[in-house]
């Protein structure tokens, strides 16, 4: 399955790290990737994360966000700073909300998913939940009077 980088229009070749279920990976402790069923607890690697270079969330459908919640735990409480893969049913309709929540690679056969992922930064002016990604919030900027300026660009 092709493999996108963020900000990347062409897929990228996969660097050989193969990521062991969550389960296996607890038993053996072996290696520096793992992958999380979306029924996998995310806190269960909190002391784990600071050992790991990627991690894969995988979307078994459309209509399943249980991965974006996973990844908001892994890098905003569990603090993870290494590669978090979406993989699975990933569409490009998703692609700023999964870019929000900290994913920054991606496993999709989609038709587009390239050119999707280079404009998915900037498809909304404006955000309306906090995450770490750092962008401020509609009620952020209205406070500081430049929700306007924000909209208008």
């Amino acid at each position: 399955m092709p493999l996108y980088r963020e900000r990347s229009s062409t897929p990228v070749a996969n660097d050989g790290v193969v990521p062991v279920p969550l389960a296996d990976w607890l038993r053996q402790r072996n290696g520096s990737a793992v992958s999380l069923a979306n029924t996998d607890d995310a806190d269960g690697l909190q002391p784990h994360v600071a050992g790991l270079t990627l991690i894969t969330l995988h979307f078994p459908k459309f209509s399943d966000g249980r991965a974006y919640s996973q990844a908001r735990i892994l890098r905003e409480r569990l603090g993870y700073r290494g590669e978090l893969r979406a993989v699975g049913n990933v569409l490009q309709d998703q692609l700023p909300f999964l870019l929000r929540c900290g994913f920054d690679s991606f496993e999709s056969e989609q038709k587009g998913f390239g050119e999707a992922l280079i404009k998915a930064r900037t498809l909304f002016s404006v955000v309306y939940q906090p995450t770490k990604d750092g962008r401020p919030t509609a009620s952020q900027l209205r406070l500081t009077g430049r929700v306007m300026l924000a909209a208008a660009e």
